[in-house]
């Protein structure tokens, strides 16, 4: 939600009235969660006309930092800020310390009071008499560096390069955490200042950087260096250590404010956590689940490892659960595909369910909400929902009979009201500061309707007493798993919350976006008393050179800028496995890029690349090919003699290994690649020209002779050499090569496919024109390029690294006379391995 217009000015006001300066206030209002937070917390201390700063920065500081476990106890805080009681940076850090470690849970305020240091007072005598001694303990230090920035502290500072200053203040806080900080600065620059006097242009001057010189060991040949590297966090080594136990899910999940001034506090009873906890046998579960509107792609990635992977880590189980509550975009061919590509992603699903398969339980659950008076039908046209909504006005409809609305609500069950003219909605809260709270729709209609003519229905049916002219046919729009039954479908955000609750879900874990739908996700639980799963949300993943959205990912598809959903070039699953990427590759990049909740990065493309040329570095088996072949005839060696050589499949290959070689023919023509010859050297170029040798790989040195040209006495048609039987030439440059396996007859043909960035820019979602960014050279085909015979029995899916080109996987598009090849990627790195 944005906040606009007269709601933005006043929510200006507010924050201006507790001190905070206009920028910041500004700032803050373009955050929808702060703005909501720190809004409650104002009303919540009861300070809507206004404080002093420092209690204003206060108000700040719990509204962005608030352990979210502990929302319960929030207004007992407000009232230690408001009283001055807690009044220093330190004691409301170690607040939120204290009160997220109790939770939802009573505590003793003695305790609370004792662990912020509530009414300890540091006197000035006290204060003073610390700095002295610090100052004393590090008095050689300070007269020698004076004021500059880098400093090296004796025994209480650990031999650290530090600032100076703040290390000296931070070694009083450690004496006296609850000490006034500005007095305690006061004294520290006074201190300085008494030692040192003013500021001089020396102190401004960057310490040279002097090497010392080191005695060598006498008798010791080799200097050991001992270094004990970083140790990993535990969240590096187990990403899923972030998440509670299923049995500690009893503490506030979220705290829902009303536009009267009250306040839900959404958790779980005792007894009903005991009674999920008994089905579930303690077990974590989690869902994965997909909207069968599209394939998946990369993004879907990553919600496959955190939910399948908690599940793993925990022992648990993930459910599959296909979210089919839109019949008209889903298809039986993309639930087919997800099954199959979460099986090739290396996830075994608990048990593959549908929401659908609770459309029973979603709809007497909806007919029990009308019943307690927390939805009703509304005739309200999408146009009207959306002013009514921006003008935070109740529908018409809203306070009508409950049995009208269960009147109205089975006929729409039947199908006796048109597509269009009625819906379910949650009674929520039309005047709150979350727009998901805005009587989100429950159920719409979903059924087709005919006009059907007289005279067609009397040709049909000769006997029948037909009174009207026209008269109209509804057909209930069918779905791919539940058939025809059903008219009315449920929402998201009604059937999402409540499938999650009868599958005892534990963990609903789903992407950034979803936050704001916290509210309505625990509102809906509560009024319908229905256990409550622990939710938390992540940031997506996002990836730089392509599209993400669906909707887009559907548009070039269906307008064929791309060649269907398993495009190479897309970064759909189906397109990477086509492209030769493996599953364990994408896991491995996912993984590495972990699941927090930092919502504002964009994943480089060849962050993905790397993890994907460290997995087929390690699988792939190398194969000579040349792509745009130039002939090479080699005039010392006799027409129609060849020679088998060993080419090695591995780089680390031991010569007893014979698996490890496959044969090469060599003979007196060969083609290498047309970029590896030049008719001018150069010192900085290490391939073939006139007069120049290099080595053909795993064979001899050859050195070009001659040159045949074309008739514009530029384009190289043929070049002539002679081989170094005896190798006793040591050249620099090592090309690639394939010879004619027989005399006159060409090497084996191959198609190669090129893929690149489908995008030129690096985000093409935020562009207006998003479509003329494609690469017109993200795709590249080579028709005829020339293979070593071995690679002749490559079958679908076999990936090769083609040696100095890259990684290549045979295509579906290949027949017996002609294979295809996609690149993978390219054997160049541009990623950094320090970020992996």
């Amino acid at each position: 939600m944005v906040v606009k217009g007269e709601e933005s000015d006043k929510i200006l006001e507010l924050f201006l009235k507790i001190g905070l300066d206009e920028r910041t206030a500004r700032n803050t209002i373009a955050n929808n969660k702060v703005t909501a937070n720190l809004t409650a917390v104002i009303h919540e201390a009861a300070l809507a006309n206004g404080c002093d700063r420092a209690i204003g920065n206060f108000l700040y500081t719990v509204a962005t930092k608030y352990p979210a476990n502990a929302l319960v106890h929030r207004p007992k805080l407000l009232e230690y800020v408001v009283s001055s009681k807690i009044k220093t940076p330190a004691q409301l850090e170690a607040a939120f310390s204290f009160l997220s470690n109790v939770a939802s849970e009573e505590f003793k305020r003695s305790e609370f009071e004792e662990a912020c240091g509530v009414g300890v007072k540091v006197s000035l005598e006290e204060l003073t008499q610390t700095v002295n001694e610090i100052f004393e303990e590090n008095m050689a230090v300070i007269l020698e560096r004076r004021y500059r920035t880098n400093v090296y502290f004796s025994n209480s500072f650990h031999n650290l390069p530090a600032n100076l200053v703040g290390e000296l203040f931070g070694s009083i806080r450690k004496k006296h955490p609850w000490a006034d900080p500005k007095m305690a600065k006061q004294l520290v620059d006074a201190k300085m200042y008494e030692l040192l006097g003013e500021r001089t242009a020396a102190d401004d001057e960057k310490p040279s950087k002097k090497k010392e010189k080191k005695e060598k060991p006498a008798k010791v040949e080799k200097a050991v260096v001992d270094e004990t590297p970083a140790q990993p966090s535990e969240e590096e080594l187990n990403p899923f250590s972030i998440f509670p136990a299923p049995e500690d899910n009893i503490k506030v999940h979220t705290e829902v404010f009303f536009s009267n001034g009250s306040v839900l506090r959404c958790c779980n009873t005792r007894e009903r956590l005991d009674n999920h906890l008994k089905v579930t046998g303690g077990r974590v579960f989690t869902r994965f689940p997909p909207e069968p509107n599209g394939y998946l792609h990369i993004g879907h990635a990553k919600a496959m490892f955190v939910d399948f992977g908690l599940a793993k880590e925990r022992g648990g189980c993930c459910y599959l659960r296909y979210d089919d509550t839109n019949p008209e975009a889903e298809k039986k061919e993309y639930i087919n595909h997800i099954e199959e590509i979460v099986q090739w992603m290396g996830w075994e699903p608990f048990k593959i369910t549908y929401t659908s398969d609770y459309f029973p339980e979603l709809y007497e659950l909806a007919v029990e909400l009308i019943r307690r008076g927390h939805a009703y039908v509304d005739h309200q046209t999408s146009e009207e929902i959306k002013e009514y909504r921006e003008k935070k006005m109740n529908s018409p409809w809203r306070d009508r009979p409950i049995a009208e609305s269960l009147k109205l609500f089975d006929d729409m069950k039947r199908g006796l009201i048109e597509e269009g003219k009625a819906t379910l909605r949650m009674k929520q809260d039309m005047q709150s500061d979350n727009f998901n709270m805005y009587d989100l729709i429950a159920y719409r209609i979903k059924a087709s309707m005919y006009l059907i003519d007289v005279q067609l229905m009397m040709s049909l049916f000769p006997s029948a007493i037909i009174f009207d002219i026209l008269f109209l046919y509804f057909q209930f729009t069918p779905h791919p798993h539940a058939g025809d039954k059903w008219c009315i479908y449920p929402s998201y955000d009604y059937s999402h919350c409540i499938v999650d609750s009868l599958e005892n879900i534990t963990h609903s874990l789903c992407t950034l976006e979803f936050e704001t739908r916290r509210a309505s996700y625990y509102w809906l639980l509560h009024v319908l008393d229905l256990y409550q799963p622990y939710v938390w949300e992540y940031s997506r993943l996002n990836v730089t050179n392509t599209v993400m959205s669906k909707r887009k990912l559907n548009y070039i598809v269906t307008n064929k800028y791309v060649d269907g959903w398993d495009d190479p070039r897309l970064m759909t699953l189906a397109g990477l496995r086509r492209r030769g990427v493996t599953s364990t590759a994408i896991n491995s990049f996912v993984r590495g890029i972990g699941i927090t909740r930092s919502d504002c990065s964009m994943i480089r493309l060849d962050r993905l690349e790397y993890h994907i040329r460290e997995e087929l570095n390690k699988t792939a088996p190398r194969v000579l090919v040349v792509l745009h072949p130039l002939k090479v005839v080699i005039t010392n060696l006799e027409s129609g003699s060849f020679l088998d050589l060993d080419a090695k499949k591995w780089p680390d290959a031991r010569t007893d290994d014979t698996s490890a070689f496959y044969k090469v023919p060599f003979s007196n023509v060969v083609y290498i690649e047309r970029s590896d010859f030049r008719m001018k050297d150069s010192k900085d170029y290490y391939g073939l020209a006139p007069g120049k040798s290099a080595l053909l790989r795993y064979a001899f040195p050859i050195k070009c002779t001659d040159v045949i040209l074309a008739d514009d006495k530029e384009t190289v048609l043929e070049i002539r050499a002679e081989y170094d039987p005896s190798k006793k030439s040591k050249p620099k440059g090592v090309l690639h090569w394939v010879a004619e396996p027989s005399p006159g007859s060409d090497p084996l043909k191959i198609e190669v496919r090129l893929f690149d960035k489908l995008f030129n820019s690096e985000n093409p979602a935020e562009l207006d024109n998003w479509l003329t960014d494609l690469n017109p050279n993200s795709k590249v085909v080579v028709p005829t390029a020339y293979a070593v015979p071995s690679l002749g029995k490559a079958a679908v899916g076999d990936t090769f690294q083609f040696e100095r080109l890259g990684y290549f996987t045979v295509d579906k598009d290949s027949t017996a006379e002609k294979l295809v090849f996609n690149r993978t990627v390219t054997l160049k790195d541009t990623y950094s391995k320090g970020g992996k």
